[in-house]
């Protein structure tokens, strides 16, 4: 069984962390840790049909106040396979960045980055300033990736859902997971 623990922040992108988590809850032999900030859930309910919050609290095998500082996935000693948060906001970012700890959001991705396991981080604001550009170093420079929410078309996407779907397989990939409805350079359809 492979552990995630998914964030979602109060980033513009909602689409994106709910396909992810429909995605990963597809998968045999995952269990999915979901941390939803304050930001986010206002978010959700802007950019996601009604009771879109309630499925996903369904689709996850625990869920997480940001303020759940006992929780698990704040330790370095509960073992996970990766992180992703996913919209990744810009204070998130920073915040992580600079190591603070001051939510289980930053805390659990302190931690997955100081015991070396894949911490990926996708946000999707633009433009990016200095400071964004810093902070995203800084974390690429101590393991992080960093996957901007930036679709591809090479896959001859025909609605907004195909874009989404291939940048959550593109995010399934930096976690070591492959999906079979994820095109691939060369295999888009015609």
């Amino acid at each position: 069984m492979q552990r995630f623990v998914i964030a979602l922040t109060g980033a513009s992108g909602m689409p994106y962390g709910v396909r992810l988590l429909q995605a990963l809850h597809s998968l045999t032999d995952t269990e999915i840790h979901l941390i939803l900030s304050d930001a986010a859930s206002t978010v959700l309910d802007v950019e996601m049909p009604a009771g879109t919050q309630k499925t996903l609290r369904s689709l996850a095998h625990a869920v997480y106040s940001q303020h759940d500082l006992a929780a698990g996935p704040a330790s370095g000693s509960w073992p996970h396979d990766g992180m992703v948060i996913c919209p990744c906001s810009m204070a998130s970012l920073a915040a992580v960045s600079q190591g603070l700890g001051t939510n289980l959001i930053h805390r659990a991705a302190d931690v997955t980055l100081k015991e070396k396991r894949r911490l990926v981080l996708v946000p999707r604001e633009t433009p990016l300033n200095q400071i964004h550009l810093r902070n995203m170093l800084s974390l690429a420079q101590a393991g992080a990736t960093i996957f901007p929410a930036a679709p591809g078309f090479y896959h001859s996407p025909s609605s907004i859902d195909d874009l989404i779907d291939h940048l959550v397989g593109r995010i399934l990939d930096q976690l070591g997971l492959q999906v079979s409805w994820a095109p691939r350079w060369g295999s888009a359809a015609t």
